[in-house]
């Protein structure tokens, strides 16, 4: 790269900057208040470069920019580039990183307490996150004790008139409002209790248990009593975390960030309700030019995930750009959210503390970072080297086919992106067209699906990604048959290699004799790693199936069930264990299904109640 000619051109503007590899990949997005500045900064005096940019630096051949009219049009722009194109030296968060949260369905007429992680704008109250010592799980169980919620799933619309309540009413941990025992003002004038207890309220529900404790001990009925004290145990251990300045309703997030100029961890706090409630530690690959940069690039890609919006954001230094991110998050989740560096108070302890386990953490981690990331992007590296491809495969693709004699066939496709499992782009194919045991029509079948959808651009996120790598499992038959496929579909631009699992040979188009990587090498573990995955992943939805057309040919065998009865039991109760579960009334409840019908399924389940 003429870095002089391109240095000079930069315009002093806000806008994005994006760095490319010798191949043309993305190797890095940022954005910047001046677009000149901020490029030149990389490119400057060596000693005010960590050792990480100067590695990056080395790798980039090509630099190119966007201009925009402000900051947060930047700040958004760069979040979208890194969230398509996921280069490899940008923060990606994973999107299996969910928290357990607390969610009360306030709309139902009779609410549970469920422990979910996946946060949905469908007008429920959600808690949490609850982590560190006390767990949702505690939270929801001593919930349940004091307030007597209900814990089954059961539809109260499709309930028999006869239906009779179950133990938990008998031993005094529910209500039952499944059999009319308690009206839905009275249950709603609990759960606003319960609302109260998450929002900070804690006395209520200790004289709630300690009254609880001390009938059941003058009952003598110890282990109850004992129950209770445990589920006091727990409150108390809630109660201790009470952060003293803080207001009781007062939510807030604290990150703080520790690095070794080579390696970066980032810590945060989360208070709820003026408690701490739980926190997490993040090793981060991001080669910004300093900590306030990667910092605030954390920030950024953090509330991205499932997250409750805080009222602060409590950072241990100041970040770039504090001003724009908060503007940018206070659009984002429609309310007033400040970003604050304290320099002293409660804040600026609960910084030192977020701080303190960045840094535990990240002497502890140092080997396992290392390790990781040659299992990672170093293994990608070697394998490009390994191959000699053009492009480093950051998004890797394999293919493998399941099936017992021909029937249940399914073939798998999972992706790894910067050699991590990227489970959100797996995708899974019933096979359509090939009749019998022919693994070969199986995968050409796969493939012509698959690269049709790139070619037709799907909207589908993971089929319209462009992979840098396709793996196939199998030996050189698999992979020429797929490249007949390949080849009748006009794809040129991406490479095709299978793996063939008894020596573990890799072979290429259009050569006879296979690639033997190094038996130690991270490159090779790779290739075992996504050839295993798509193993697993393939297996898993086989067995599904065959699990599901084994039910289905069980349900056929019920006199009067045909098809269309299956298909409508199916659409009901929507899994195999709902239709097992379901007594003869509620199946009597399906459209279509009458109460003969219902008594004959319902016995063909639970033979030994006849």
């Amino acid at each position: 790269m003429d870095t002089a000619s391109v240095l000079k051109d930069l315009p002093h503007s806000s806008g994005v900057y994006i760095m490319y590899g010798a191949s043309g990949q993305i190797l890095y997005v940022g954005k910047a208040r001046d677009l000149f500045k901020r490029v030149h900064q990389y490119f400057g005096n060596k000693s005010n470069r960590t050792e990480k940019v100067l590695k990056l630096v080395q790798k980039v051949e090509d630099i190119k920019y966007i201009i925009t009219r402000n900051e947060v049009e930047a700040l958004v722009l760069e979040n979208n580039l890194i969230k398509t194109h996921k280069p490899p030296y940008n923060i990606l968060l994973k999107d299996d990183k969910n928290y357990p949260f607390i969610k009360i369905d306030v709309k139902a007429d009779f609410p549970r307490v469920e422990v979910v992680r996946k946060l949905r704008n469908d007008g429920s109250k959600y808690f949490g996150p609850y982590m560190i010592g006390i767990t949702a799980k505690e939270i929801t169980d001593l919930i349940n004790s004091a307030f007597c919620l209900r814990e089954c799933k059961l539809d109260f619309k499709h309930i028999s008139p006869s239906h009779r309540p179950c133990l938990n009413y008998h031993i005094g941990r529910c209500h039952a409002p499944c059999a009319g025992k308690i009206s839905k003002e009275d249950y709603g004038a609990i759960i606003k209790d319960v609302i109260a207890f998450l929002s900070g309220n804690d006395k209520s529900v200790a004289k709630i248990l300690t009254d609880k404790m001390t009938a059941a001990a003058e009952r003598e009925e110890f282990e109850l009593a004992m129950s209770y004290r445990q589920k006091l145990q727990v409150l108390d251990k809630l109660v201790r975390r009470q952060v003293g300045a803080l207001p009781k309703d007062f939510d807030l997030d604290v990150f703080a960030i520790e690095s070794s100029g080579l390696n970066t961890v980032v810590a945060v706090l989360f208070v709820r309700k003026g408690k701490i409630v739980g926190g997490d530690k993040f090793v981060v690959n991001d080669f910004g030019l300093n900590e306030s940069i990667t910092l605030s690039n954390f920030v950024m890609r953090f509330y991205d995930g499932d997250v409750i919006a805080p009222d602060e954001v409590v950072v241990s230094q100041d970040i770039e750009d504090a001003g724009v991110l908060q503007e940018y998050l206070c659009e984002k989740f429609g309310k007033k959210l400040n970003v604050i560096t304290p320099r002293q108070g409660v804040r600026r302890q609960l910084c030192d503390m977020a701080a303190s386990n960045a840094r535990d953490y990240l002497e502890k981690s140092l080997s396992v970072r290392e390790r990781q990331d040659n299992m990672t992007i170093g293994a990608v590296m070697q394998l490009q080297e390994y191959l000699h491809l053009d492009r480093m495969p950051s998004r890797m693709e394999c293919y493998d086919i399941s099936h017992i004699s021909g029937t249940n066939k399914v073939a798998s496709m999972v992706v790894f992106t910067n050699g991590e499992p990227d489970k959100a782009a797996y995708r899974k194919f019933r096979i359509k067209t090939v009749e019998g045991n022919d693994d070969f029509a199986s995968l050409q079948e796969t493939l012509t699906r698959r690269l049709t959808e790139l070619k037709e651009h799907s909207e589908d996120e993971s089929l319209g990604a462009r992979p840098d790598l396709i793996v196939i499992d199998g030996g050189k038959g698999q992979l020429s048959s797929v490249m007949e496929i390949v080849h009748e579909l006009g794809i040129t631009d991406i490479p095709f290699i299978s793996l063939a699992k008894r020596e573990e040979e890799v072979f290429l188009p259009g050569r006879s004799e296979p690639v033997i990587l190094p038996r130690n090498s991270y490159a090779l573990k790779l290739l075992q790693r996504i050839r295993d995955e798509a193993h697993r992943f393939a297996i898993t939805f086989h067995r599904q199936l065959r699990k599901k057309s084994q039910t289905v040919s069980e349900l056929l065998s019920v006199q009067g069930v045909g098809d269309a009865r299956v298909k409508l039991l199916f659409s009901h109760f929507g899994t195999i264990s709902n239709i097992k579960n379901a007594t003869a009334e509620q199946l009597a409840c399906v459209k279509g299904i009458d109460a003969s019908t219902a008594q004959r399924i319902f016995e063909h389940f639970h033979p030994s109640e006849q």
